[in-house]
Formats: structure tokens, sequence, C-alpha cells
């Protein structure tokens, strides 16, 4: 059975002003269907820069963004409907307890009554998050803020999934929790598109991972075949360090 691509990139550039080099630097690569796709480099590579172009968040210097058969740059209010988008930074209101901010985002993407209603239950329970259903956000712990954050991203069954190290900062029972209902939404057909510096979480979760550094895409494959095609290397991490090299990054 041939795949599928649901995310096509183009020659893609992005320049910022008063910089001397790209942020991203002429790179392309296709996403299929039903993928984990792993986005993966050091501090500065252009991950989160490269995410924020394909979500729209700004427009590339050059290139082109097709996603699910559209141009980016045609369609983004259509697309912007069929996305969920998980940030780095936490982008949840501290005053207003999980359900009202899961209503708020919620309601942005048309669901309201019932549906909203249910859906919000389901993945609280899910999460682990019923008992704090009435908190305020501000009292949460780091790992409560980033699935409370996840759950505003997926309450409109996205059929795409971008997340930016959605699980930078939390303890590791939130993390496998994160993780694990990943799974299961990519598992029901959302492709989930993801940075992260948790190597040896991204190994064993994603299906294909493009490996950047300064701008440009280094290497990409399944996690297999990128530790079987890299010299001296035995896992993911072993891979990274090859190809990035050992330099401090700021």
């Amino acid at each position: 059975m041939s795949r599928v691509p649901i995310v096509e990139i183009k020659n893609l550039i992005k320049i910022f002003k008063d910089c001397d080099e790209p942020a991203v630097n002429d790179i392309s690569f296709t996403i299929y269907k039903n993928d984990v796709f792993g986005l993966l480099g050091p501090n500065g590579a252009g991950k989160t820069t490269t995410i924020s172009m394909l979500c729209g968040l700004f427009a590339p210097s050059n290139g082109k963004i097709i996603i699910d058969g559209l141009d980016l740059s045609e369609n983004i209010t259509t697309i912007k409907q069929i996305i969920g988008v998980v940030p780095q930074d936490i982008a949840l209101y501290p005053t207003l307890t999980a359900k009202e901010n899961l209503e708020f985002y919620g309601s942005m993407y048309g669901l309201s009554g019932n549906d909203l209603k249910e859906k919000i239950s389901m993945w609280l329970e899910k999460l682990g998050l019923t008992k704090a259903t009435d908190k305020r956000i501000e009292t949460f712990s780091g790992g409560m803020k980033r699935r409370v954050n996840l759950i505003a991203s997926i309450l409109h069954q996205p059929k795409i999934l971008f997340l930016d190290e959605p699980t930078v900062g939390v303890d590791v029972q939130s993390r496998n929790v994160i993780i694990e209902h990943l799974k299961e939404l990519n598992a029901q057909g959302t492709t989930i598109i993801y940075t992260s510096h948790h190597l040896e979480e991204a190994e064993h979760f994603c299906t294909d991972i493009a490996i950047i550094d300064y701008g440009k895409i280094l290497s990409q494959g399944s996690p297999k075949d990128l530790i079987a095609n890299t010299p001296n290397s035995s896992n993911l991490e072993d891979v990274f360090l090859n190809l990035t090299k050992r330099k401090l990054r700021d």
C-alpha cells in the first residue's frame, strides 16, 4: 500500500530581519498520513521556526508548504481547522480553571454544548485531571499544565497535530501519560509532527525522523535506518551527536 503525503515542504527558507544566516535554509521533506514525524536538532537549529511556518504563525521567506493537498499560503483559514498546535510555551490563561480554558479553546474550533462538555470531561479523565477540573491553572504543576495544554489542541480531533517540546520540564509520570495518549491519537488517524530533546523518547515514539542543524536537514529516515546508516551509532543519541557534533549550543 502506497503512503499518502499529508505535509509537503519544498525549498523552505526563513530569513529574519537583521540576521546574517537563514533560520531555515532551503529544506524539503514529505510527511505521510499516520506518521509520527520527529524534527530533532540542537538549540537554534530551526525546529521551532519550521513548526511555526507549518502552523501558519508566520510566512516563509521562500518555498512552498502543502498541507492535506492545500497550499498553506492560499488556504490558511481552512487548514487551521484541521490542525492542532501544542506550543513549547504554555498557552493557557492562568487565572481561569482547566474547564474554562478548555471551553474557550473548544469554542474557537466551533465546538459547543454537550459535544464540547463531553469531550472536555473525557479528556480530563483520560489524562488524570478530573479532580482539577474547577481549579485555576496557576495552581497546577508543570506536568498538569502540559496535559491541559495538550487537551486544548485536540478537542476538535485534528488531522495533524504539531507538538513543540510537549514533554519539556515535566515529571516522568506526566511524560509517560502524554506519550501514551499521543500514541492512541496516532492509532486513531492523527498524524503527529513533534520536536523534542528527549532522544530516547523520540527513538521509540517516532516512525520517521529528520535531524536539522543550522537550518538544514542533515539526515532523514526511520530511527532504525538512521542508526544503521550512521557510523559508530548504536542509538538515536549517537546518531544525533555524530551528525550535529558535540559543540555546545546556547
